[in-house]
Order: structure tokens, then C-alpha cells, then sequence
């Protein structure tokens, strides 16, 4: 069932990279499990505040369906995700950084490790960066011993490709 849209939610979605991990998908549908198994209880929670009559003046009746909402919401969402996912496989091949590689670079001074995934698992913080982002768009394709050039927010520095897994 397709829930329709208020206005404060429309123009609010992004295209959502689909490629995801095992993992990721596997925690997709234990989440959809869950929110599918309190659909019944909010459902019901709808109907019994509803039986307490004018629907304008109820309070309880109006958090209760914005609950369902939202919840329906997200359990649309989450189908999307799972229905649209392409699963990263493991890398066998680690000669070419690719979707599920991990790099490691390094330049004069440091030396940095990234995993490099889809937009949805993104965590730069943890070393997890998206194969659109600008290091990720830089590593994808590269072999071990090519450079790369990297801008930051303040210079553009040259990093070697040291190690693939």
C-alpha cells in the first residue's frame, strides 16, 4: 500500500546508492521484520482511540496515527532499500580497488586506511568511505603502486597506493 505524502515530506528524497554488504541486507530485514511485527499493535492503538470520537478535538487518536505514518513510512523505505540492493561481494581479485576493497594509502607523512563501500554504509569516522566520494571516486580502478592526487578542504596532497585486500 502506497502511503501518500504529506507537503513536509515531499522533495525530501535523494537517490539512494543500492549497493550494500551482506550484512547491511541482512540487517535490513531483520529491522523490516521488527517494524512489520508492532504494525498490528499501532494499527489497533488507531482504532481504539478512535472510538473515543470527534477525531479533531482527540489528541491521543492524532499521535497515534502520526505513528502509523511515520511507521508505514519507514517500512516503504526499507523495501525500497531491500528490493534495490545489489550486494557487495567479497573481493577476490586484489590487485584492482573496487567496491568492497580495502585501501591503504600513503603520502610523506601519514598513512590512512579506507574500506570503500556504498553510500549507505558510509562512515568516513570508522574508514568507511562511499565509491562516489571524492577519495573513493580517486581509488576505484587503481592498482598498487599508482598514485593518486586527493584534494582536502585545504590542500591537494599525492598519496601511493601501498596495499589492496
Amino acid at each position: 500500500m502506497q502511503v501518500p505524502k504529506r507537503k513536509s515530506e515531499q522533495g525530501t528524497q535523494r537517490e539512494v546508492d543500492p549497493h550494500i554488504t551482506q550484512e547491511k541486507f541482512d540487517e535490513l530485514k531483520a529491522s523490516l521484520g521488527r517494524m512489520m511485527a508492532s504494525r498490528p499493535r499501532l494499527a489497533k492503538d488507531v482504532q481504539t482511540y478512535a472510538a473515543n470520537g470527534d477525531f479533531s478535538e482527540n489528541a491521543e487518536y492524532q499521535i497515534a496515527k502520526g505513528k502509523l505514518r511515520g511507521l508505514n513510512r519507514r517500512i516503504d523505505e526499507t523495501k525500497d532499500k531491500i528490493h534495490s540492493a545489489i550486494i557487495i561481494k567479497p573481493k577476490t581479485d586484489s590487485d584492482i580497488a573496487g567496491l568492497g576493497s580495502t585501501v591503504t594509502i600513503k603520502s610523506d607523512s601519514t598513512q590512512k586506511t579506507y574500506q570503500i563501500l556504498g553510500s549507505q554504509q558510509a562512515c568516513p569516522e570508522q574508514g568507511i568511505i562511499s565509491q562516489n566520494s571524492p577519495i573513493g571516486a580517486q581509488l576505484i580502478g587503481k592498482r598498487v603502486g599508482e598514485s593518486v592526487k586527493i584534494k582536502t578542504r585545504t590542500a591537494e596532497k599525492e598519496y601511493t597506493i601501498i596495499r589492496i585486500a
